[in-house]
């Protein structure tokens, strides 16, 4: 079976090829394909990958190229891990929005906007090419935002594209742990967008155990939510927040915290990887101990920002492991082997959540077969959740609609009914802002 990952000289590839030498089933994938549109990346990518397989028998092979057509006939999955320019662009879209006094979080607010009108003509294009070169294949998003992106490809590959994130997941896992339970023994009831999403239910044998977090201080205090969110704001919602949604709850606080950083995330990812980068130009260098190293410097430092504010501490090492990789590879099993599966995804809405139409992407619960994924039916939400997503997802729909006719006002549009964008004065600056440093960006006129 073969594998294509686009932006395949990514930093995260070697955890997703690290999943796949875990596979020894029947129908495993024996072929990766790396797509990047820069050759040292990918080499030195695939120097990491080389030293992973090293002694393992029946290892995937690899092969790397630049021509995207290349990589994708013939593919049965493709991962799409693609970052339209690359980190810089990332700590563009944070000084931009933080120079306005929004959050430029690459997901969330202003800067997932900006992130998303450049990403989303490229995303694409990827979509139509899958469509025409490997018409079979399964498309697995990992490009953020990914719910908005998953959303754009779905209206040409059809409920062929799913798209995939590790924050549901990890979310899941410790609240199963600090409830003594076994994560894959428990059911998840979890319910929004992307980075916009509540657990409000974790059923063991049919029992919800979550009233019992809820009602023990120190247990929900005790793990990564309890600490950013606190237990008082918690036992109010009557829910367990996704992490992301500290960046609307606590918006000022979090926006203060990063105008103070020494750096922006995305600043000091762009130079971290740089290190990391050049040191792969060093032919006797040990690929995977470096790769090893900045992972390891990269996971800690995670919502460095957003802890600080909460008072929370360093993370948890429970939770410095990743996931998103083994998301993909239980969902690309589920799928080629008719290996049953219950996942939290990004996929069409259908009749899952009444607040929107069918076509609109969600995150939720799924059942995974042979035939993709199947969203599971959901309880409605409660008006304040439901109002967040309806605005956040008319937001991405004004994205969408900015990308396809190039219209400089529909992206004003986009920015200012966003909740964290505060003015439309404001939304009007942003969008030149980021014109003036992205040249993705000169469509829209």
């Amino acid at each position: 079976m073969k594998l294509t990952i686009l932006g395949g000289g990514g930093f995260r590839v070697p955890l997703v090829y690290g999943a796949l030498l875990t596979d020894r089933g029947e129908g495993r994938v024996t072929d990766v394909v790396l797509h990047d549109l820069d050759a040292g990346r990918l080499r030195a990518v695939a120097r990491v990958l080389a030293e992973q397989a090293a002694g393992v028998p029946g290892a995937p092979a690899v092969t790397a190229t630049t021509d995207l057509d290349e990589a994708l006939r013939g593919a049965d999955f493709v991962f799409s891990a693609i970052r339209v320019g690359g980190l810089e662009g990332r700590a563009d879209d944070e000084r931009v929005a933080l120079a306005e006094g929004v959050l430029g979080q690459e997901t969330v607010g202003a800067g997932g906007i900006a992130y998303g009108l450049r990403t989303v003509p490229v995303a694409v294009d990827i979509a139509r090419r899958v469509a025409r070169l490997a018409p079979d294949a399964w498309l697995i998003n990992f490009t953020n935002p990914a719910g908005l992106v998953t959303e754009a490809m779905s209206r040409h590959l059809g409920d062929r594209v799913i798209g995939i994130c590790d924050s549901p997941v990890g979310l899941g896992r410790r609240i199963a742990r600090v409830l003594g339970a076994d994560p894959h023994e428990a059911w998840i009831d979890y319910v929004g967008l992307n980075h916009l999403g509540w657990v409000r239910g974790l059923r063991v044998a049919g029992r919800d155990e979550l009233p019992r977090l809820l009602a023990d201080p120190g247990l929900l205090g005790s793990f990564e939510e309890g600490k950013l969110f606190g237990v008082d704001w918690l036992r109010s919602l009557g829910a367990i927040p996704n992490e992301y949604l500290h960046y609307y709850y606590f918006n000022r606080e979090t926006v203060r915290a990063h105008q103070r950083a020494e750096k922006t995330r995305g600043a000091f990812l762009a130079g971290q990887q740089a290190r990391f980068y050049e040191e792969m130009r060093d032919p006797d260098a040990a690929a995977l101990a470096a790769w090893d190293r900045t992972r390891a410097e990269r996971e800690a430092t995670y919502m460095a920002e957003n802890r600080e504010t909460a008072g929370a501490g360093d993370r948890d090492a429970d939770d410095l492991s990743g996931g998103y990789e083994k998301v993909a590879l239980a969902l690309m099993r589920a799928i080629a082997r008719d290996e049953r599966a219950t996942l939290i995804l990004n996929v069409r809405n259908g009749a899952t959540l009444a607040a929107l139409d069918a076509d609109a992407v969600i995150e939720v619960p799924c059942l995974v077969d042979a035939n993709g994924a199947h969203p599971v039916a959901a309880a409605p939400l409660p008006g304040h959740a439901a109002g967040l997503v309806t605005a956040v997802k008319a937001v991405e729909r004004e994205v969408l609609a900015a990308a396809e006719s190039g219209s400089r006002a529909t992206a004003v549009k986009a920015f200012a009914l966003h909740p964290l964008v505060d003015s439309v004065n404001v939304a009007r600056r942003l969008v030149e802002g980021y014109r003036e440093v992205h040249p993705g960006l000169a469509y829209l006129r």
